[in-house]
C-alpha cells in the first residue's frame, strides 16, 4: 500500500492512477490530518509528501514521522514544486528516501517508487546489534554509545553507520552510499555525504576512527583501530 498526502486533487488523482496502473494500491489524502488517521489504521510500505500542505507542512510531517519508532524507518518520498540545493538538501536531510520535483513524468515516479521499496525491502539492513571496542549499535532500538555513552545521531547518520557497518571491511563508493541512503544517482549531492561524514566522525569522537576515507573511491569502516 502507498499513501499519498497531495492537496492538488488532478495531480492526487493521476499519481493514484499511475501507481494503480503498474499493479500497487495506493490511497490519496487532501489533508495531513486524514493521513494521520488512516496511519493510525494501517502502516503503508511507502509515503508520497507533498512539502506545500494545508494544516501542516511536509517536513513537520517527515521530522514526525521518522520522531516516532513505529514509522521511524517508513520509505518517503518528497514531492514538492521547490527546486533549489537548499530545498533539495532540507528534504533529504530532514529523512526523505528521495525527493522529485514538480512536475515530474509518471513513468519517473513510478521508477523512484520501485527503486525506493526495492532498497527499503530486498536490501533492507540486518538488525542485529554490534559492538567493536568502545562503540556499541543497536539497530533494533536506534541507539549507538562510545564509551557507555548515547550518541544522538540523525536518522540519516544513523543509516549511513549502519550501512557501512553491514559491510565492514569492504569500500562503499561515494555512488553506493548516495543511493542507499538518499536515493541519489548522481553527483550533484555529494556533499551532502561528506557534510554527514563529518558530523557523524565528530559524534562519535574516539570511535571516529573506524570510518576510514579511501581517496578518490569513498569510505570503509574498519573493525580494529590503533
Amino acid at each position: 500500500m502507498i499513501f499519498l498526502v497531495e492537496d492538488d486533487a488532478s495531480i492526487r488523482k493521476l499519481v493514484v492512477y499511475a501507481l494503480e496502473s503498474q499493479g500497487y494500491e495506493a490511497k490519496g489524502f487532501d489533508r495531513p490530518s486524514a493521513f494521520w488517521a488512516a496511519i493510525e489504521q494501517q502502516l503503508p510500505d511507502l509515503v508520497l509528501l507533498d512539502r506545500m500542505l494545508p494544516e501542516e507542512d511536509g517536513i513537520q510531517i517527515l521530522t514526525s514521522l521518522r520522531g516516532n519508532a513505529r514509522t521511524a524507518s517508513l520509505p518517503v518520498i518528497l514531492l514538492t514544486a521547490l527546486n533549489t540545493e537548499f530545498d533539495r538538501v532540507e528534504g533529504l536531510d530532514a529523512g526523505a528516501d528521495d525527493y522529485i520535483s514538480k512536475p515530474f513524468g509518471m513513468m519517473e515516479l513510478v521508477a523512484r517508487v520501485r527503486a525506493v521499496l526495492r532498497r527499503s525491502g530486498i536490501e533492507a539492513l540486518r538488525t542485529e546489534d554490534y559492538r567493536f571496542g568502545s562503540l556499541s549499535v543497536s539497530p533494533d532500538k536506534h541507539e549507538v554509545c562510545v564509551d557507555g555513552q548515547p550518541v544522538a545521531l540523525t536518522f540519516k547518520e544513523f543509516l549511513l553507520l549502519q550501512l557501512l557497518i553491514e559491510n565492514r571491511e569492504r569500500v562503499l563508493t561515494r555512488e553506493v552510499l548516495l543511493d542507499r541512503v538518499w536515493g541519489l544517482g548522481t553527483e550533484r549531492e555529494n556533499r551532502t555525504l561528506d557534510v554527514h561524514i563529518r558530523t557523524l566522525r565528530a559524534k562519535l569522537g574516539s570511535a571516529a576512527k573506524h570510518i576510514q576515507t579511501v581517496r578518490g573511491v569513498g569510505y570503509r569502516f574498519v573493525e580494529e583501530i590503533a
